[in-house]
């Protein structure tokens, strides 16, 4: 195929502002689907994606539009997906940039666009829903020339659920985006950015040719892993796969080359022939680094197994989360997990869930701190109960975030209030518009991965949208607050909190508990402890039976020889006794929900 006949393109926005049903008009108008087949969100395949109305895996799809091909990309819009938009956007040359015309520019539009403009990227701006009696696109046009500096003139005004404006939006995308550049004749070279595993045919890896030629007679090798197979097949999505005998510079496709291990195509991969092959390696992605951990446990024992087994098989489609064991005393064996956000950690739980069939405890979240010893040995923690002794550590650092939220001007002293709640320290306050307003704080990541999402939209009315990236490690004074029950330590309840918020945390957990946890014959202290130091105390009743009530008279020594008696027992029975955590205690306390 003529190299100038290609554009390939990416849609980015923010979250809901209409990527996917701006996909669906595309597919449409470029006859790629049936219409008898068409569906709302038909490039999302997963039950979740389209249950939940959002993207979370990339798609890509080639269009014919006149003479023209267009290799189109749908993105993921939420910020624990960021990734997969950065991956994307090293197999184009140009963006579609969607904003909502009746919400106007939101922190994942602005993070999304600093992306593309980081790669060089020529930019299509589009107001999409103007079809809504809410949308103003002429004042989001001003927005847009304001803030990202593209012209109001040159935004384009669509309606993805009519259809309106689709057509120009192709013609725009055609004439503003650049053709590819690659020499057809020079060693192939070919950049893998996504892959899924495919139980009857092995790894199934996009791919987009930088230069030369893939043929389906090749052997190939991928760079980075060293490994060399056969191809199976090659070909376009249409959105159906199909074949084709060889792919050019430019194009974007698909390789299948019976690779049984996803590790060896992992994303950003390079592949070129066995023979004659490339000398230099593509710039590939840096490694997702996972931001938040937490347990994963069956909640019946006999199947831990089938969840190193489900977790094995679920990383080939998502490698961006990591798992190690771990044994916990009340909980028995589970997994260590590390995951992106908090959305890519529930994702990951339903879908372990759903198409494994398992029944889980996911423990409350945390984040890697990093611990030097009194020697100056650092060492990184992600589980509160490896925490060493207090008196052998010198300082611990935890992660540090730079968030960028935009919001309505009128909930501006409630964000700032919520920020400083979360030991937040301000950098910048910035009008956009006199309506909307944006917020730089500096938050750290261990108060931001609990609820504060939630408590953004519920003190803002869902208005305020949030984006952040990683900015390094500072030293806190950070303690772990440790829950006791009759005297001895569940290190499942075990938690790394700021000192000024340990105390809240143990009188939390122990008024919690002391709602679940069964009466006992005896009565149970449950404690929330620092080291040795008990910060918080609520206590579970014994039974008391009434050893008197046969009693019909006679003398009062009778009445205090049995209750003396009783006491004893009791006291017996303290220091022998057990407590014995129900299963549904351990899921009420640690689910995330609450």
């Amino acid at each position: 195929m003529e190299i100038s006949r290609l554009r390939n393109t990416s849609i980015i926005a923010h979250i809901d502002h209409g990527k996917s049903t701006l996909a669906d008009r595309m597919l449409e108008l470029c006859g790629a689907v049936d219409p008898r087949e068409m569906r709302a969100q038909y490039l999302d395949s997963m039950d979740i994606e389209r249950e939940r109305g959002i993207t979370i895996k990339l798609q890509s799809v080639r269009l014919d539009w006149g003479d023209t091909v267009i290799n189109l990309i749908d993105t993921p819009g939420h910020v624990d997906f960021g990734y997969e938009v950065s991956r994307s956007l090293a197999a184009c040359e140009g963006v579609i940039l969607v904003v909502d015309a009746a919400q106007g520019i939101e922190a994942q539009t602005l993070a999304n666009c600093y992306l593309a403009l980081e790669n060089d990227l020529e930019i299509v701006a589009v107001l999409n829903k103007i079809d809504l009696p809410a949308a103003e696109p002429e004042r989001y046009a001003e927005e847009i020339e304001t803030v990202l500096g593209i012209p109001a003139e040159e935004i384009l005004h669509v309606s993805a659920k009519t259809g309106d404006g689709v057509a120009a939006l192709l013609d725009a995308v055609v004439a503003r985006t650049p053709p590819p550049t690659g020499d057809p004749d020079a060693p192939l070279q070919a950049l893998v950015f996504d892959s899924h595993f495919d139980q009857y045919r092995g790894v199934v890896s996009s791919v987009r040719i930088m230069h030369g030629c893939l043929r389906t007679d090749s052997t190939v090798r991928f760079m980075q892993a060293g490994a060399v197979h056969e191809v199976d097949e090659i070909g376009v999505r249409r959105p159906d796969p199909t074949p084709v005998a060889e792919l050019g510079p430019g194009e974007v496709g698909y390789l299948m080359a019976g690779v049984k291990d996803v590790g060896e195509a992992r994303s950003g991969e390079t592949v070129t022939t066995s023979r004659d092959g490339a000398e230099k390696v593509l710039e590939g992605y840096r490694e997702p680094q996972p931001m938040v951990f937490s347990g994963l446990y069956p909640i019946e024992g006999d199947e831990y197994s089938d969840l190193r087994e489900a977790l094995e098989r679920l990383r080939l489609n998502d490698s961006s989360f990591t798992y190690e064991p771990e044994t916990s005393g009340a909980l028995g064996f589970g997994f260590r997990c590390g995951f992106l956000g908090l959305l890519h950690m529930e994702i990951v739980r339903e879908r372990l869930e759903r198409e494994f069939d398992l029944s889980l405890i996911t423990t409350a979240p945390s984040v890697e701190y990093l611990v030097t010893r009194v020697g100056g040995v650092q060492e990184p923690i992600d589980n509160p109960c490896d925490l060493p002794p207090g008196g052998d550590i010198a300082h611990i650092e935890e992660p540090w975030l730079l968030a960028v939220i935009i919001a309505p001007a009128g909930f501006t002293g409630t964000l700032m209030e919520l920020c400083q709640e979360r030991r937040g320290e301000m950098e910048s306050l910035t009008y956009l518009s006199p309506e909307r307003v944006e917020l730089k704080y500096h938050l750290p990541l261990a108060e931001v991965v609990i609820d504060f999402f939630d408590q953004l939209k519920s003190r803002t009315q869902g208005y305020a949208s949030l984006d952040y990236e990683p900015e390094g490690y500072r030293v806190s004074d950070l303690v772990r607050v440790d829950i006791l029950l009759h005297n001895e330590s569940v290190d499942a309840f075990s938690m790394i909190v700021h000192r000024d918020a340990a105390y809240a945390y143990g009188c939390r957990m122990a008024s919690k508990l002391k709602e679940l946890i069964p009466r006992q014959q005896f009565e149970v202290p449950i404690q929330a402890a620092i080291g040795g130091r008990i910060i918080a105390r609520e206590t579970v009743r014994a039974y008391r039976k009434d050893v008197t009530a046969k009693l019909y008279g006679g003398d009062i020594t009778r009445k205090r020889k049995l209750l003396e008696k009783q006491k004893e027992g009791k006291r017996k029975m303290k220091s022998i006794g057990r407590v014995d955590v129900p299963q549904e205690a351990f899921i009420s306390v640690l689910r995330l929900d609450d």
